[in-house]
């Protein structure tokens, strides 16, 4: 299958020349389109932010919301249909920052969504402000003297609550990345994806040089199902780890849990209203 049906047609992209967000947005054509996975039957579901601007630049189904806010919408949408792929994307300021309560709570829930997070270690659509992931002595020209917050770890703080499926990638591996991003839309459940990718206006230290020499891959012996070890290896600063870091099926969905669907499959978005609903809205008819 050929991953141009995903390309938009004389569309001006907002990105700077050399941003890592071009080839994040080449990964996801060509996982969506190994996994043939029709634009039709794809929604992305982003917030603000430069990063949130993938789902302007793919032909499929999108919906753009308000800064920090795409994880309360991908789960009712999958809700609503759950034969959907729902991919839920921005960056580490959205997700991670004004996001923060909505990730949490995401991942409490489990639905079968991916999340996809643009970690660039800066503001870039604000021009440069500390992100929640940036690192402690990061001069911008607001920490002027240094950020001196703990950055946010979101691989321990997802496999802390339970995420069924927690991995990092690195913007500048295509081929690695891609089957990382695959493995996740797969998965059955809530899966964090988290990318490393520099900034190239705006983040001057954790450029592309930077991530490879401070980058490793988890070897052929290390088991994700071992959530011991995955917080553990979640938590490293000096090289940080790439892979699936922790993975487990044995939580049921956010869809599943539901009442709805418990005797009746068909998604609610092909259900006839209640009768009390009608009944209710013939009243203010009448």
């Amino acid at each position: 299958m050929d991953n141009r049906r995903f390309d938009m047609k004389g569309i001006d992209m907002a990105w700077c020349p050399g941003c890592g967000n071009f080839n994040i947005l080449n990964i996801l054509k060509k996982a969506l389109t190994e996994l043939k996975i029709e634009p039709v039957e794809l929604v992305l579901v982003s917030g603000i932010g430069q990063a949130a601007k993938i789902p302007h630049y793919l032909k499929t189904n999108l919906f753009n919301g308000l800064h920090g806010r795409s994880l309360p919408v991908a789960t009712a949408i999958k809700a609503a249909n759950p034969n959907l792929t729902v991919i839920a994307e921005s960056g580490d300021g959205c997700m991670y920052g004004e996001g923060g309560n909505h990730f949490i709570h995401t991942i409490r829930r489990n639905p079968d969504i991916t999340n996809i997070v643009h970690n660039n270690m800066v503001y870039g659509l604000t021009k440069g402000q500390a992100s929640p992931t940036s690192q402690i002595g990061f001069h911008t020209p607001v920490q002027v003297n240094g950020v001196v917050l703990e950055p946010f770890n979101p691989l321990t703080v997802a496999i802390a609550f339970e995420a069924s499926f927690v991995a990092r990638c690195f913007a500048g591996d295509t081929e690695k990345t891609v089957d990382i991003v695959k493995q996740a839309i797969i998965h059955k459940g809530y899966a964090l994806v988290d990318i490393l990718q520099p900034c190239v206006s705006f983040n001057k230290v954790n450029t592309f040089q930077w991530f490879k020499e401070h980058i490793y891959y988890l070897d052929a012996s290390y088991d994700p199902r071992d959530k011991i070890r995955a917080f553990d290896t979640a938590g490293e600063k000096e090289k940080l780890p790439l892979g699936i870091i922790y993975q487990s099926q044995d939580k049921k969905t956010f869809e599943e849990n539901l009442v709805a669907y418990k005797d009746n499959k068909t998604p609610l978005y092909k259900r006839e209203p209640l009768r009390s609903l009608k009944e209710l809205m013939q009243s203010y008819r009448d």
